[in-house]
């Protein structure tokens, strides 16, 4: 199924049992858009109204509400598992029933993971990755990440979870902070929501083992603020030890959200290093 509204085309796909929702717009080559998964996260709120535009003028772009979040299905987790194997399962039957691949993709945090995730079980998929701020190495549980799985589901929770993810001088506005504390109320995505961070907070983290990222042989951007709260430069640092086609951005003023914190450059710099490819 798929519509349009205005010049972004919104879209669904049901594949594994449940319904994937997707915005795209653009024409060309393929690129997939992941967002995060704080609380209240989904593709528009992380990439429709700023990112979405400015990557479509180049490829055709799809951005998509990962499985629990926005308006794509949240299971109960009676019955599914919300660990990273079913966002990557996710991303691949994607990419596979829109007949996409090879794809580029750009993924913030939680997404970031998921895109390297695909590269590793399913490499040909992947031309190129962007991973911005990207989980993965991500082993305990510092303040900022505090702020994300421990969200109490109020509207000063929200607003303790966005200062957590962004450069102190960035002020969000009250819209955004409306929408997402409005759309992490809601009691499914509530349910999956403590489910996934659960997963998260059992395992001590969101990470791959280092000879898991090192089979990773794609074309790789590791994007990083250099005031990022969440995933410390550290953490980039050896991500481009780890994987052997790397190259890495390292951005000043800059916290976990380049693409709502500098969207016009970040998109400059990930849309430059995927026309290269």
């Amino acid at each position: 199924m798929n519509s349009k509204e205005g010049a972004v085309e919104t879209g669904t796909v049901s594949t594994l049992g449940y319904t994937t929702h997707y915005y795209a717009a653009g024409e060309g080559r393929p690129l997939i858009l992941i967002h995060g998964g704080g609380a209240g996260a989904d593709a528009w709120g992380n990439w429709g109204e700023q990112s979405l535009p400015l990557f479509a003028r180049h490829f055709r772009t799809i951005a998509y509400d990962m499985v629990g979040f926005g308006r794509s299905s949240a299971p109960s987790p009676d019955g599914f598992h919300y660990d990273q194997n079913a966002r990557i399962a996710q991303l691949v039957a994607l990419i596979e029933n829109l007949d996409l691949g090879p794809v580029d993709i750009v993924g913030n945090s939680m997404g970031g993971a998921t895109a390297l995730g695909a590269a590793m079980v399913r490499p040909e998929l992947v031309r190129s990755a962007v991973l911005m701020g990207s989980a993965g190495l991500n082993r305990g549980f510092n303040p900022a990440l505090g702020a994300i799985v421990n969200y109490d589901f109020t509207v000063e929770g929200m607003r303790r979870m966005i200062a957590a993810l962004t450069h102190d001088g960035f002020v969000p506005g009250e819209a955004m902070v409306a929408y997402r504390h409005e759309l992490s109320c809601r009691p499914d995505i509530q349910q999956a929501y403590r489910a996934t961070m659960g997963w998260i907070k059992e395992r001590g983290g969101l990470y791959y083992e280092d000879d898991e990222i090192a089979q990773v042989k794609n074309r790789i951007l590791i994007f990083l603020g250099k005031d990022d709260k969440v995933v410390p430069m550290s953490e980039g640092f050896k991500f481009l030890e780890l994987l052997e086609n790397s190259s890495g951005y390292f951005l000043d003023h800059c916290g976990h959200w380049a693409m709502i914190e500098h969207p016009q450059l970040f998109a400059r710099i990930a849309i430059d290093f995927l026309k290269d490819a």
